[in-house]
């Protein structure tokens, strides 16, 4: 006689639990992580308008100004050069020439001749050297505080320039004839009808139209330009 099984048929899909693939991997397999439960990184929010509007061209220019090098030793650079060279040429021409004895370069218009000017420029104040001497060494003192700040080439180049025909001068009034504070300055070179003058005076008027210029087209001693931010700023009001 033949026995009848009793057993029922395993249903697919009964209440077995799953197998992971975890489970089901071989014994010592990393199991896989899963990719829906990694983390992914948050988006970085956008930008604010008002943060966006704060950064204005005039701040982006005042951030480039700033970053800019000092230029106190371009400065100096300037002014020691022509000192130096103010000196030499003043040295020749006292060891080399006599007074009312000129030199003609150009017939009567160019020429060197030997003038000690106890004034300033045209004959002025030849009778206040002290004063003079005491203004000149202002001048030293205050482009130097100033240029201890400067961060724009062609200020440094200008103010170079002053503060070598500055030191030039003074140290005329301080150590030529007749005495400390009433030195008379070594002037040499004459051009047609002009007062004869000297390199200090040169690099005093050339720096100082320098200076202006720079003035008048607005740029400033921090590198930066007027006129510029006065532009940005009516743009922003025609914005708003």
């Amino acid at each position: 006689m033949s026995r009848v099984s009793t057993d029922r048929p395993r249903e697919s899909g009964a209440d077995e639990p799953d197998e992971s693939p975890a489970d089901s991997a071989p014994l010592g397999t990393p199991a896989t992580p899963n990719p829906d439960a990694v983390a992914k990184p948050a988006a970085p929010e956008p930008a604010s308008p008002a943060a966006s509007e704060s950064a204005t061209p005039a701040a982006a220019e005042s951030d480039t100004a700033a970053a800019q090098p000092l230029r106190l030793r371009t400065l100096l650079i300037v002014a020691a050069v022509l000192l130096g060279l103010d000196l030499l040429t003043k040295c020749l021409v006292v060891a080399k020439m006599t007074p009312g004895r000129p030199i003609h370069i150009v017939d009567d218009v160019v020429r060197l001749t030997l003038v000690r000017n106890p004034g300033a420029a045209f004959s002025m104040a030849t009778g206040m050297t002290w004063l003079l001497t005491l203004v000149a060494a202002a001048v030293v003192i205050g482009v130097v505080r100033i240029g201890r700040t400067m961060r724009s080439l062609p200020w440094a180049i200008g103010l170079g320039m002053v503060l070598g025909g500055a030191l030039g001068n003074l140290i005329d009034r301080l150590f030529r004839a007749p005495g400390p504070l009433q030195g008379h300055v070594v002037d040499f070179v004459a051009v047609g009808w002009w007062p004869v003058f000297n390199v200090a005076d040169s690099a005093i008027v050339c720096g100082a139209a320098l200076l202006v210029a720079l003035t008048v087209f607005g740029f400033e001693p921090d590198g930066t330009r007027a006129h510029r931010h006065e532009e940005d700023e009516s743009a922003e009001e025609k914005t708003v």
